[in-house]
Order: C-alpha cells, then structure tokens, then sequence
C-alpha cells in the first residue's frame, strides 16, 4: 500500500465558494484522487482552513503549517506528501513577499525530506504544488488586499524551491482557477479537474 499524505489549507479541506458550507467527501479532489487511483493507493485528507506555512497567524491560533506538519508525519509514514500551501500567507496581515512565501513552503519540503523513521526505507517523496491565484473580485473580501498580483508570483518562486530542493513540482495555477466571484476557494469542477491531473501524475512519482 502506498499512503499519499495531502497536507493543505482550505482548498484541501473543501470550503465551497457559493454556499457555506464544505464539500462532501464525493465532491473534494482528495476523495476524487483516491477513487482514480489503483487499489493500492491509499489518500490521507490533511486540509485545515487558513493554514499557513510557517506563520503565526495572530487572530487564529494553530494554522502554522510547521506546527503540524511533523507529528502528522510520525502518524502516518506517507511515501508521497502533496504539499499545497501558501494562500493564506497571502493575506494583509503578514506583510510577506511572494519569495518569503515560497521559502515557507520550502522549509516544510525540508521537513517532510528529512523525515525518516525506522520502519520507513527512505523519506516520502514530495510533490510541492504551488496555489491557484487569488482574484480581489470581491469587494466584502477583507484581508487579500494586493494578493492577486503577488499570487501570480508564486508559481515562479515556487519553481526554484523545488529546484533547490530536488522535489517534484506543479503549478496548480496553470490548471485550476479559484470561484470567479469569491476569488479565493475552488468551485467543484475544479476539484474533479484538480484529482485527475494528480491521478495521472502520483502514479509517475511512486
């Protein structure tokens, strides 16, 4: 059995952008990547709304990324991490760089790289997936103040972490686009959209 960790935000979790509520597990990409996977692919759901890389964020505790990440690893020994985060360090009150922010998710590579327990023969690969752009299409949408142009930095800077760090890579905004109207969450084609290009891809990787 191969375990592919999916360690997210939001877009991870399943927050619609219409309706408040979150996506049925039919409906977000994580249970759409697993029943397009082969049998021996099992697909751990990791998402958390407003997660962050490796930033404190001061109004909600507990959203740093690097917090978590390593006791989720000593949980399940995953032999591949889908690492997609780096939206909610987007927001005003951060005040980072698009750069900054691909160094954020670069040390979380890091982590999962030098993660290795005695039952594991090595390290779990990492797919590091840089977001889809934030579109300010919103006025009642506080917080994202300039974060549409510094999303579309984010695939570029994410490139050369994955570089740097020899890790596979994919520029989710490339492919996928946020709710047009909200600017920030998935609609739920793009989730199916999002669990097919991963489905071809994982079985490459592993």
């Amino acid at each position: 059995m191969k375990t592919i960790l999916c360690f997210g935000d939001s877009n991870t979790w399943g927050y619609s952008p219409d309706l408040p509520r979150r996506y049925s597990s039919e409906e977000r990409w994580t249970k759409l990547l697993q029943n397009k996977l082969p049998e021996e692919y099992l697909v751990i759901e990791e998402g958390l709304n407003s997660r962050t890389t490796v930033f404190e964020d001061p109004f909600e505790p507990g959203k740093k990324g690097l917090d978590y990440l390593l006791p989720c690893l000593e949980s399940h020994h995953p032999d591949l991490v889908v690492l997609m985060l780096g939206t909610n360090d987007l927001k005003t009150r951060f005040n980072v760089t698009a750069s900054d922010i691909s160094k954020g998710a670069a040390r979380l590579v890091q982590v999962i790289q030098n993660f290795q327990h005695g039952f594991m023969p090595k390290p779990p690969e990492v797919l590091l997936v840089s977001p889809a752009h934030v579109y300010e299409s919103d006025p009642k949408q506080e917080g994202f103040t300039h974060a549409e142009e510094k999303s579309k930095q984010l695939g570029h800077y994410y490139k050369l972490r994955s570089e740097e760090l020899a890790c596979h890579f994919f520029d989710a905004a490339t492919e996928i686009q946020p709710c047009p109207k909200e600017g920030i969450h998935w609609q739920v084609d793009q989730h199916e959209k999002f669990a097919n290009i991963l489905a071809e891809r994982i079985p490459k990787i592993l």
